[in-house]
């Protein structure tokens, strides 16, 4: 939830800043706009964490039915890609009511390549295994989570940045975090359960 609060103030500073239109009371009132825009990342973050333990769920259900690794993967890469390219389309159809030519194929591509980079962190961090899960969370999730910005009434292209790259955010902290998190429950249970010396 901090980063949420942290990333999303950045942005809708950095917006403001370039757009004196953007904010809740104009440019004047700057502080009270950042207080603002630091409780809406909050529940950003909030909203993150429910979408980042749904996925958990949802991996968790998935490999007891599937129960073929490589084919939960093949299925999220599908997943993967189907999303990419229908939020492409949907965006397409509202380039007119967003007012932006560029939107529909620069969204993608930037959160393909962003996804990548974290994707290919985790790898790297863990095993070669973590890289379609976490593109499937980074790509997919995110684009739940932020969907109501990208297809609700009031969408438009600010709107859509403003929800965005704070989700991506508080989703990439999470999962470049869980592999520490569950490492160190593992210790913690492995030394709970030793033997005590005789």
């Amino acid at each position: 939830m901090a980063v949420g609060g942290v990333v999303t103030t950045i942005v809708g500073s950095v917006m403001q800043w370039t757009d004196a239109s953007f904010g809740f009371m104009g440019f004047e009132a700057a502080g009270f706009n950042a207080l603002m825009m630091a409780l809406v990342g909050l529940l950003f973050g909030a909203f993150s964490q429910m979408g980042f333990f749904a996925y958990l769920t949802l991996n968790y259900i998935a490999l007891g039915v599937i129960r073929k690794n490589y084919l939960w993967n093949a299925l999220q890469a599908y997943t993967t890609l189907f999303m990419l390219g229908m939020i492409g389309y949907l965006l397409y159809l509202d380039r007119v009511k967003l007012e932006n030519n560029l939107i529909y194929w620069v969204l993608p591509l930037g959160l393909l390549f962003a996804s990548w980079a974290v994707a290919s962190y985790k790898a790297k961090l863990t095993n070669k295994n973590a890289f379609v899960p976490t593109l499937f969370l980074m790509i997919v999730v995110t684009l739940l989570e932020s969907w109501q910005t990208i297809r609700g009434e009031e969408s438009n292209v600010t709107a859509i940045i403003f929800m965005i790259i704070p989700m991506f955010a508080c989703n990439a902290y999470q999962i470049l975090l869980l592999h520490r998190l569950v490492r160190k429950e593992q210790t913690t249970d492995s030394a709970s359960n030793a033997k005590p010396a005789v």
